[in-house]
């Protein structure tokens, strides 16, 4: 099932979209720029890995409605916009109704792949065994999206090991990044719908944003 990607040539509103999802909760300029008519899109606090404490929800969540439906048909897989797309930045925030994974890339999406997973799980390449918390799982491979940069830098230094113990996202762990393809793992309180979004415009860089229903 293919979701449709929120592109700038649609228009404003989805330039909007783009340059609002970026933004910290803390910041009130995140959503007051926007009129009030116009849903603007915001992932909630970045979290740090282990140990950091449960982010407030974020003020004023949009409804379900204003961002499309959640769906329960997996997998979900959408189309690249870039042959590579450098992960910049992994961000994980909660709502009132829904918990939000934000992948963000400095240039363009990779190709993707949401669908349901079941351990035992091993990381890639390394084949090590991998522990996911949770009682159901979401697994996501990015094909051609990496933090492993052609010049082997890293483009994100950032945590891959997320336990933020929202309502129904308790984990997102890595699960490999090699030969330009990486996998991440959500481990969830139980078996949920969800929602993707490709947000790609000249008002910010590009994300994937996966909303887990609580």
């Amino acid at each position: 099932m293919r979701h449709p990607r929120r592109l700038a040539a649609l228009g404003p509103v989805a330039l909007l979209l783009a340059g609002c999802i970026g933004g910290s909760p803390a910041d009130p300029s995140a959503t007051a720029s926007a009129p009030a008519s116009i849903p603007t899109i915001d992932p909630g606090a970045s979290a740090s890995g282990p140990g950091v404490p449960t982010p407030e929800p974020t003020a004023e969540p949009v409804p379900s409605d204003d961002l499309g439906s959640f769906s329960c048909d997996l997998p979900v897989v959408d189309d690249a916009t870039i042959a590579r797309a450098q992960i910049t930045d992994v961000r994980v925030g909660t709502h009132a109704d829904y918990d939000r994974v934000v992948f963000e890339f400095a240039d363009g999406l990779p190709e993707m792949t949401l669908d349901r997973a079941a351990p035992p799980f091993t990381g890639d390449a390394s084949g090590l065994p991998i522990e996911v918390d949770g009682t159901s799982f979401l697994r996501l491979t990015m094909r051609g999206g990496t933090k492993q940069t052609e010049d082997n830098t890293s483009s994100y230094e950032g945590p891959t090991d997320f336990d933020p113990g929202f309502p129904m996202l308790v984990d997102l762990t890595e699960g490999g990044d090699f030969e330009a393809q990486s996998t991440w793992y959500l481990g969830l309180e139980a078996e949920a719908c969800v929602r993707v979004m490709q947000l790609v415009g000249e008002g910010g860089p590009a994300r994937l944003v996966i909303d887990v229903e609580h």
